[in-house]
């Protein structure tokens, strides 16, 4: 219900939800629920099967048309187990117990991504490839931040795509010049949380509904889910890199707290990464519309007229 400017809607849908016989909860006390999850329970011939969407961005239509968000839906058996098991303790049915894939705010998120930062360093410093890229709506976490920091002195390349707030300084000699932080200004509000580690060589990528702050990762029911398919992983990857990428709606944060806008040069060639998602998205529709089967109607043979 905490939903800022909609409480009032999401009362009256609660209460319509109720009077059907759903059982509605209003969120858990003393905390904002701001994970995105939907499960679909479904009885198949082979059995019960379970449906799980994980979503960076809000279900909700209006900003669906302004937002750019990513979503996961699989039927993979500990993805829908780890669903169950948030739901049951949301609802008051279980104690919390441990997931198999996902984490969650306030209690595992923060520890985990610690975890992953504290890799790629360990990894760094004894001469191995390491990199951390990450897209996110706000940066403010010191706990985090410091992190980030022991890693770029270890060597650890890290590239940043945070739209709003970031309290990290990049560029910062014997800091955090191995960082680097833009930030995106176009025409749908960029609202995805994207993190990816270089893990060796074997790149493990999240999605998340939380950005790097204390609120999100204190004060918040959050997720984060790791996408281990290859083609999803393949699919975030290009976002990331293609924002990373962004010559022409990108400002790029100084070490003075400033921002500046980005312009092509002859390494890094004009690129607008909306407008690229944008085509492809297109390309992908024609294509489709293209291998779409035209089906000939079978008419009945014609019967010869008596003569």
């Amino acid at each position: 219900l905490k939903a800022r400017f909609d409480e009032e809607r999401n009362i009256d849908w609660a209460d319509a939800l109720a009077r059907t016989g759903a059982q509605v909860i209003y969120g858990v006390k003393g905390y904002k629920t701001h994970a995105k999850v939907c499960v679909v329970v479904r009885r198949e011939p082979e059995g019960v099967a379970r449906y799980v969407h994980y979503g960076t961005g809000n279900y909700n239509e209006k900003t669906a048309r302004l937002y750019s968000d990513v979503s996961f839906l699989t039927r993979e058996e500990d993805y829908g187990a780890d669903a169950s098991v948030f739901f049951n303790a949301l609802t008051g049915y279980s104690q919390l117990a441990k997931f198999r894939k996902i984490e969650a705010a306030p209690l595992g998120i923060r520890p985990r991504l610690l975890e992953l930062i504290g890799g790629e360093a360990e990894r760094s410093a004894q001469g191995e490839a390491a990199a951390i890229e990450a897209k996110m709506n706000s940066l403010e976490d010191s706990e985090l931040i410091e992190a980030l920091y022991r890693a770029s002195q270890a060597g650890v390349k890290i590239r940043l795509n945070v739209r709003g707030l970031c309290c990290l300084r990049p560029g910062v000699k014997g800091l955090s010049e191995n960082i680097g932080v833009v930030s995106i200004v176009d025409r749908h509000l960029e609202h995805a949380r994207i993190f990816r580690f270089h893990n060796g060589g074997a790149p493990k990528l999240f999605i998340s509904s939380a950005d790097w702050m204390p609120r999100n990762l204190d004060r918040r029911i959050e997720l984060m889910v790791p996408v281990e398919d290859p083609s999803g992983a393949e699919k975030l990857s290009l976002i990331l890199e293609t924002c990373l990428a962004d010559t022409r709606q990108a400002w790029r944060l100084q070490a003075n707290g400033t921002y500046v806008r980005r312009q092509p040069d002859a390494r890094h060639p004009a690129l607008r990464c909306q407008e690229t998602f944008q085509r492809r998205a297109e390309a992908r529709a024609a294509a489709a519309a293209q291998q779409a089967p035209v089906f000939e109607p079978q008419r009945p043979a014609e019967q010869k007229k008596p003569g």
